[in-house]
């Protein structure tokens, strides 16, 4: 009687359904967002801005995500806390295995944006999964926002040998506005761009988007700019890192440069009324362009008068090395390691 029970439990296994798959839009609420997005009305997510990572937790064994990008548009993919692989995105939508044949059980996924907005803007369409979309990880309750060039961006940190920087050589998730977040248990925005500083580029151009123009948008792609509102990121701690691109062509003129700045203070100092505000000159300027951008900054905190405004200690040149002029990871971590003391002692307890 036992070979004929052993065979029906085979055959009701065998007929038995596989498990139904689940697709959920990229902006549903089982989807927590950290950075500057843009939701459409299709249910996408679009977003230009380095380390905007999107956060979700699956009880099943394989996840699959739907995402466009430019051809320079990476994503990282970590698996229950470790990096599992990098989408290259297509311009075209398309299918791509998160993890598949996972262990049974909750998995948690960060899927984090590796480029920067002139590398191109990409896209998070829809989730699918042959589970159940669990509860969206809960984001930190802090909140911690870095304005900055392509240092903040974490732009060439990961190169290997040769004369060309390729979209791999960028990193945020290891630049130091992250680590710093990470470190003071925050979620961050990196509000940056490459090449960009407080009143011009780095090759002295005035015409493009500098930090009082980008600071303003979610999506900072000049043919297609997307308005931020402030008042939905109410910011704990502001670190600004901005002037390197400004003094790469040499030192600007004084009184316009602090007006400049003076008045971003102003202004972020408005849009963030609970925030501390730290103010670097960042790692890439030395000598007397390092000493002429720190006594600027140290003019604009005495004009703004404001307590929640706090000039850091200058931290250590960190040049890069010989492939490139960027600092490396090692430089980034070194370069968190020396702002966080100061940025623990402004930081308010929660």
């Amino acid at each position: 009687m036992v070979r004929p029970l052993v065979a029906a439990l085979l055959a009701l296994c065998a007929a038995a359904p596989a498990a139904a798959e689940q697709t959920i839009a990229a902006s549903d609420a089982h989807v927590a967002r950290m950075g500057r997005t843009v939701a459409q009305a299709d249910g996408s997510v679009r977003f230009g801005y380095p380390g905007v990572t999107l956060l979700l937790a699956v009880d099943g064994t394989r996840l699959a995500v739907d995402a466009a990008g430019s051809a320079n548009s990476l994503v990282d993919v970590i698996v229950d806390g470790r990096l599992a692989t990098t989408l290259h995105l297509a311009p075209q939508t398309k299918r791509y295995d998160v993890f598949a044949d996972a262990a049974p059980g909750p998995h948690r996924v960060e899927l984090v944006h590796r480029s920067e907005t002139w590398l191109g803007v990409a896209s998070i369409a829809r989730f699918t999964a042959d589970g159940t979309f669990l509860a969206a990880p809960a984001l930190p309750a802090r909140r911690m926002l870095v304005l900055g060039d392509s240092v903040t961006c974490g732009a060439d940190m990961e190169r290997s040998a040769g004369n060309k920087d390729t979209p791999d050589w960028w990193n945020p998730r290891l630049s130091y506005g992250m680590l710093a977040a990470r470190a003071l248990d925050a979620q961050v925005q990196l509000v940056c761009y490459g090449g960009r500083g407080l009143v011009r580029s780095w090759n002295g151009r005035t015409d493009e988007f500098q930090l009082p123009a980008f600071y303003d948008l979610a999506i900072a792609d000049a043919a297609h700019p997307v308005k931020w509102n402030q008042a939905g990121y109410d910011a704990d701690l502001i670190v600004i890192a901005i002037g390197t691109n400004d003094f790469n062509p040499g030192i600007p003129e004084r009184a316009p440069y602090v007006d400049a700045y003076t008045a971003l203070l102003r202004r972020v100092l408005r849009d963030h009324p609970h925030a501390q505000i730290a103010l670097t000159e960042g790692v890439l300027l030395n000598g007397d362009k390092k000493t002429a951008l720190i006594g600027y900054l140290k003019e604009a905190v005495s004009r703004v008068g404001a307590a929640r405004v706090h000039l850091l200690a200058p931290v250590a040149y960190q040049p890069g090395d010989a492939v490139n002029g960027h600092p490396t990871t090692a430089q980034h971590a070194a370069m968190a390691a020396e702002l966080l003391p100061q940025l623990r002692r402004i930081v308010a307890p929660l």
